[in-house]
Parts: C-alpha cells; sequence; structure tokens
C-alpha cells in the first residue's frame, strides 16, 4: 500500500474504533488489524497512539473551528463590523451541535469520534484544547464590540458557558431524552441550538450584580 494510502487507511481506522470504544478500549494492535497494516506503518507515521490521537483531533477540530469563524465572519460583515451577541454566541456553538446531533449524523464516524472527545478526558486531547485558544480569543473580541459596556471577565465566563452548554447537550442526549420522556427533541437540532443561544445571552446580558434580567436581554434573545 503506498505511504499515503497507508496514513490514510490508519487514521480511519482509528477514528472508528475510537468512535465505537473508545480511547482506552483500543490498542494499536487493535488499529494496525482495522487498517490491515503493520505495527511499524503506525509507528512511522505516528510515532505513538497519543500522536495518533492528537492527529485525528487536530484534523476534526480545524475543520470545526473554520466553519465557527466563517460563521462569525459572515455575521459581522451582516452588521457591518459588530454582529449582534445572539449571532455570535450562535457562531460558535452551531458548528459544535450541527456536527454532532441529528438523525443524520447518529451514525456517522466523525461525528461520534467528536462526541467521544466530549465524554472522555486524555492527555494529548487536553493539552491541544488548552492550547488552541486562538480562534476563541477572536470570538471574546467580537463579543467586546457587541456589547462594549461589559467587562473582559463577564466576557469570557460567557463564552465560556456557552461552549459548556453545548457540550453538555452533546454528551447527555440520551440521558436528557430519558428524563424529559421524550419532551426534549434533540433531533431538532436547530431549535437545540437557538436554546442554547437564547440561555447564554441571557447570561450576559443579565446584570451581574443583581442577577436581574434587562429589557435589552429579552429583546435580544428574541432575535
Amino acid at each position: 500500500m503506498p505511504s499515503d494510502q497507508t496514513r490514510t487507511a490508519i487514521l480511519a481506522a482509528a477514528e472508528r474504533l475510537y468512535a465505537e470504544r473508545g480511547f482506552s478500549d483500543v490498542t494499536l494492535r487493535d488499529i494496525v488489524s482495522e487498517a490491515n497494516v503493520n505495527l511499524a506503518a503506525v509507528n512511522y507515521h505516528f510515532g505513538s497512539k497519543d500522536e495518533l490521537i492528537a492527529e485525528l483531533f487536530v484534523t476534526r477540530s480545524l475543520a470545526l473551528n473554520r466553519e465557527r469563524l466563517r460563521r462569525l465572519r459572515a455575521a459581522e460583515e451582516q452588521g457591518g463590523g459588530r454582529a449582534e451577541i445572539a449571532d455570535i454566541l450562535r457562531a460558535l456553538v452551531g458548528p459544535t451541535l450541527r456536527g454532532c446531533l441529528g438523525p443524520e449524523n447518529e451514525r456517522a464516524t466523525a461525528a461520534r469520534f467528536m462526541i467521544r472527545v466530549s465524554i472522555e478526558s486524555v492527555p494529548p486531547i487536553r493539552r491541544i484544547r488548552n492550547r488552541e485558544i486562538d480562534h476563541l480569543r477572536k470570538f471574546v473580541a467580537a463579543m467586546r464590540r457587541a456589547l462594549p459596556a461589559h467587562r473582559d471577565v463577564e466576557l469570557y465566563w460567557g463564552l465560556h458557558f456557552a461552549l459548556a452548554m453545548a457540550q453538555q447537550t452533546v454528551r447527555d442526549t440520551e440521558r436528557l431524552a430519558k428524563l424529559s420522556e421524550g419532551q426534549c427533541d434533540v433531533d431538532d437540532v436547530e431549535a437545540v441550538i437557538e436554546r442554547v443561544v437564547r440561555v447564554a445571552v441571557l447570561g450576559l446580558i443579565a446584570s451581574p450584580a443583581s442577577g436581574k434580567t434587562t429589557e435589552r436581554a429579552a429583546a435580544v434573545s428574541a432575535r
């Protein structure tokens, strides 16, 4: 098998296995068997299991972050250089939720891999997540333009909570469906996105001192 094909086969096999079984239960021998290559090929192309996991995560994260920034740029262009806070948060959480939720993604390997990433904490992915934050700084800058009266600390917390809501929704869809006895429809992805955005906007616009939501919060969240 040519070198590029070997590398692609290893990545595809690893992603399938990690998506199905998780990171701790999959060995390099499992991956080489699935990819129909030898162990030396994995060592040659990636060096270790951690490096292989990192490569997969970086590949998927780059695509996710590009889509986030594309939607952010579109929102700011539409707003003449300053987007509404709801549109900024929608650009932030929308790609994650669209990529992992809904009937079309239930069996997609890429979606299941990213869901597994949100569930399990493994060192190579944790290191990358803690290091690769430049695209998030662009979101904070956009939030600063949208809410110039807010302190930076409130913007950071707001971004953090918006991301956390999206990740928790991805992780616990089955529990939510069971808890709500099916009333919470996680297959209606656009409705889920709007719920997350609405709550995130309300949290940002509410007065930090009193916790009371201003009239502006209600107006912004309704958009």
